[in-house]
């Protein structure tokens, strides 16, 4: 009998067990979202390697993207238009992204959602450098040279052509060539290119290491205070999963928040994901500023700008784009 009942406890156990597995209980991340009711638990993020997507980076080394049961996986990516290739084509749930790429993407009918804002301009924060032995002393001189961005027909090309501009040039006036920004510097000592337009922390290292030169800085006015990167997913991810973009929106509030007000937060992930910047270079290098929640207006300059520079073919109400607020 005491065979029996030792043999019935033990099956017992074994069926709690396999109840308990299947389940998912023994895994407190499961229980946390299935708590939560998220129709996806694992998202994969792209973001470029600059201090734009700092807020992603506190977020994760923080733990605020886990207390929302979200597990992200964040992929570098050169630039918005790479990151968006990732998007819409499937191997990316969310990017970091500049906002022209953003417009460029709603003009050619791909319906992109900005779920959140986590980078705008300050002055000295998006520069066109040249080598320091460089015969181009104002932008006027830039005619008929070759300039480095990172994306073509993207925001670094709206932002120097602005420039060009006040100085009696257009963009048919230079060439424009993509390279990575950890390429430029290489470049502009090469002589490949005649200047770059960089933002940091290639900026500060491009004058530490190559004696770089800044010619003007491409934040100023029609781009002053510009709206530079948010977080973008596909409306169709948007409207199969409200609960977990209503999740990475809470999580990543919190963190552009302390991004916005502790710059040694943000000084301290930077050298976790940038290449070539140490505590050191983190603590001297020219920082935008991180926007706690979405505004149409602001953003509305952007889609405006692009639509007198030629970029976008019919205005776009950037309101229609917003999906949610961020503060």
């Amino acid at each position: 009998m005491r065979f029996r009942l030792a043999g019935r406890a033990v099956i017992a156990g074994l069926a709690a067990v396999l109840t308990l597995s299947a389940c998912g209980g023994s895994d407190a991340k499961t229980d946390t979202a299935s708590a939560s009711g998220l129709e996806k638990t694992k998202i994969t993020i792209g973001a470029l390697p600059i201090p734009d997507s700092a807020a992603l980076y506190i977020a994760n080394k923080r733990g605020f993207f886990q207390k929302e049961g979200l597990t992200v996986d964040i992929q570098v990516v050169q630039g918005g238009a790479q990151a968006q290739q990732g998007l819409f084509g499937g191997s990316l749930d969310a990017t970091q992204t500049n906002y022209v790429s953003t417009f460029l993407a709603a003009s050619a009918g791909n319906k992109p959602k900005i779920i959140s804002d986590l980078y705008q301009a300050t002055p000295n924060s998006f520069n066109l450098m040249v080598a320091k032995d460089s015969s181009i002393k104002t932008p006027a001189d830039l005619k008929g040279k070759k300039i480095a961005v990172n994306s073509l027909k993207n925001i670094g090309t709206l932002a120097v052509t602005s420039v060009l501009k006040t100085h009696g040039l257009t963009d048919k006036d230079v060439e424009f060539l993509e390279f990575p920004f950890p390429d430029m510097a290489g470049k502009l000592e090469q002589g490949v290119v005649d200047a770059a337009w960089m933002t940091e922390p290639h900026l500060t290292a491009v004058q530490k290491n190559i004696g770089a030169q800044k010619l003007a800085d491409t934040m100023v006015d029609s781009t002053a205070d510009f709206p530079i990167a948010g977080v973008i997913v596909t409306e169709d991810f948007a409207n199969k999963n409200p609960k977990t973009v209503a999740a990475f929106q809470r999580a990543i509030a919190e963190a552009q928040k302390i991004s916005a007000s502790d710059r040694k937060a943000v000084e301290e992930i930077l050298p976790t994901y940038t290449k070539g910047i140490d505590a050191a270079t983190a603590a001297v290098i020219t920082l935008g500023t991180f926007p706690t929640s979405l505004d149409a207006t602001r953003l509305q300059r952007v889609a405006d700008l692009m639509l007198e520079q030629g970029l976008l073919k019919s205005k776009i109400e950037a309101k229609s784009l917003l999906l949610g607020n961020s503060g």
